[in-house]
Formats: structure tokens, sequence, C-alpha cells
């Protein structure tokens, strides 16, 4: 089963290579751009075949290694196969 974990920084937790990227931006006039945060996405090929299972192993996963929680959310998602 495939499962797709999206980790960004918390609101209000400062981003410094989402500025440089914002800078970056600007500086080659994409002006549009208001703010820029980076993250990451992980993708796992886990040995689960019910998406109950699945959502907290991958949930426990995220707590004690994937994502930092004290500064980083996260999202878990099940795309359509």
């Amino acid at each position: 089963m495939k499962v797709i974990v999206n980790i960004q920084l918390k609101n209000g937790v400062l981003d410094p290579q989402g500025k440089a990227v914002h800078h970056a931006l600007a500086s080659l006039k994409f002006n549009e751009v208001g703010d820029v945060r980076i993250g990451k996405q992980i993708i796992l090929d886990i040995a689960e075949t019910d998406k109950k299972n699945a959502q907290e192993r991958v949930q426990v996963m995220c707590e004690e290694l994937l994502a930092n929680t004290v500064i980083e959310d996260y999202t878990i998602e099940f795309p359509a196969c």
C-alpha cells in the first residue's frame, strides 16, 4: 500500500529556506509570489492491506521518527491507485 506523508513547518516557525526561495523568485521578477514555505514529502510502500492499520502505523512512524512534532505538522494521504 502506498502512503504519502507531507511534512511542513508549523505556522509561526521561521522558514529560512522558504525565505531564500522567495527572495530568489522576487529577484527573477516573480513578484506575484507572496510567501514560500518549504516542506518535505515521504512516500512509503508498506506491507499492509487495511487502511486503518496503515494509518495507525504511519502515524506512529511520524511521531517517533519522520516528523519533528515540536516544530512540524504532518498529513497522511492514501493516493488512489
